[in-house]
């Protein structure tokens, strides 16, 4: 798999294996599986290869720092990551420190395979305060206990090629300012309809238009529609609308797929499919992502978030950045998500392995990671390093800081039985986009979702 492809997987909404969490279940998570004397070699495992170099370079200090221990960092691509992981808990040979993901915490906490970070000296003298708004609650369980250290955030925007924007005489200014609503599209439709050319060179808004066949979609989609979250696709969309993901910010126990203002969001926006300005499902390998539609030039724009920067600024094509359209409540919004760093329970050192974790988080590592211009690290203070390094390749970082400064940022759902509700929610969401099915049809699904909560 290309570095290209994993960075386009990397904030992907995926579940563990069943059959492998009913395993972890049944070992009793392995957690007091032999495993071998206390060693000065911490074991850190990440999925990224783009942050492997920035993270050695973190190693070599934590190690110059602390000469009697040794980071030993092992990369595996998305699509491996978890099911190794999972097996490694069950034999009781995983890592002492891991990257984690919101979608799948939840399930590893109840599966008691993660170290609660607050007992741990070190943990207790990082400066969490240093950490942009909100990310240390991301990664706090509904016991209270933190079980992640943030390494970084991301928010989505709007990635557009400049030339086929002078091309349709659309400027910058009018695509930020541009707004959607459910019932007509507003003038951000507008706007994907100039920019959609048929194959005869005619655009979505003039006389003629083929919608059978196009040459330029207004905007591309990818990865399912955006899934079950619609993290980078259609959230910001529905967020503007009124719609919360579950009955509490984080660790709800219902889910509100049931709400009509979801429904009238999703209906218009795979609606785009039908009028011809956005691409039907299958339209494009799925390997190509929105990275491969925009950089081609077969769509105008796409949505994606921060972490796919360098991805879009190494493209031979001109591609900027703007915040997403505005909605019916008047605002911008983006959703807010963050990578972490988990100690594992069952680590033979966890007192070194949470050494490492509060080194990551530390002004000298975050530093590190910002020069390197792939993500914004979790530190405030790392923040303006990072945008620098954007806006040196052309993008305006603002529009993903914006959403926080304005404090128009929102979580993707963060629960308990997280595996069962993709597995309920993801093939539902994907009959909106390849079968256009109406979006009330997500009510009976919701149903079924809050029943598991219910038992």
């Amino acid at each position: 798999m290309t570095s290209t492809t994993k960075q386009l997987r990397r904030r992907a909404t995926r579940t563990l294996a069943f059959g492998a969490i009913t395993a972890l279940a049944l070992t009793g998570c392995s957690v007091s599986a032999d495993r071998a004397p206390v060693s000065n070699t911490i074991d850190y495992w990440l999925w990224d290869t783009s942050q492997l170099p920035s993270y050695q370079k973190c190693a070599d200090q934590f190690e110059e720092a602390n000469p009697d221990l040794k980071v030993n960092i092992t990369q595996y691509g998305w699509n491996d990551y978890w099911g190794k992981l999972t097996a490694s808990f069950i034999a009781g040979t995983g890592p002492d420190v891991f990257t984690n993901h919101v979608t799948q915490y939840p399930q590893f906490v109840s599966l008691d395979v993660l170290a609660p970070l607050d007992d741990f000296e070190a943990i207790n003298e990082v400066d969490q305060q240093a950490f942009q708004e909100g990310l240390t609650e991301l990664w706090t369980g509904s016991d209270g206990h933190q079980y992640g250290m943030p390494k970084d955030w991301d928010t989505i925007a709007v990635f557009y090629n400049e030339e086929l924007f002078k091309e349709a005489g659309i400027t910058a200014q009018e695509l930020s300012s541009s707004a959607w609503n459910p019932q007509d599209g507003g003038s951000f439709e507008q706007l994907l309809a100039h920019l959609t050319v048929d194959a005869n060179g005619v655009r979505g808004d003039e006389p003629g238009f083929d919608k059978s066949r196009i040459k330029i979609y207004g905007m591309g989609l990818s990865e399912a529609g955006g899934g079950q979250n619609g993290q980078g696709q259609w959230a910001g969309f529905a967020a503007t609308n009124g719609w919360k993901a579950t009955n509490q910010p984080l660790w709800g126990d219902s889910y509100n797929y049931d709400d009509p203002r979801l429904h009238e969001t999703l209906d218009w926006y795979f609606g785009l499919v039908d009028k011809g300005y956005v691409p039907a499902y299958g339209q494009f390998n799925s390997s190509d992502g929105t990275l491969g539609q925009l950089t081609s030039g077969a769509v105008a724009m796409v949505t994606d978030g921060a972490w796919m920067n360098s991805a879009y600024a190494s493209s031979e094509r001109p591609i900027s950045t703007a915040r997403l359209p505005k909605g019916p409540d008047g605002t911008s919004k983006s959703p807010i998500n963050g990578l972490a760093d988990s100690v594992v329970k069952s680590s033979d050192n966890p007192e070194a392995a949470s050494k490492w974790v509060a080194h990551m988080a530390s002004e000298q590592c975050q530093r590190t990671v910002a020069e390197n211009g792939v993500v914004f690290p979790a530190r405030k203070d790392a923040t303006d390093i990072t945008s620098e390094v954007y806006a040196s390749l052309g993008l305006n970082p603002e529009s993903f800081t914006d959403p926080i400064d304005d404090g128009n940022t929102f979580y993707l759902a963060v629960t308990d039985h997280g595996a069962d509700v993709i597995a309920l929610l993801g093939p539902a969401f994907e009959d909106l986009w390849a079968n256009r099915t109406p979006a009330s049809g997500l009510t009976r699904t919701n149903e079924a979702v809050n029943k598991i909560f219910a038992k």
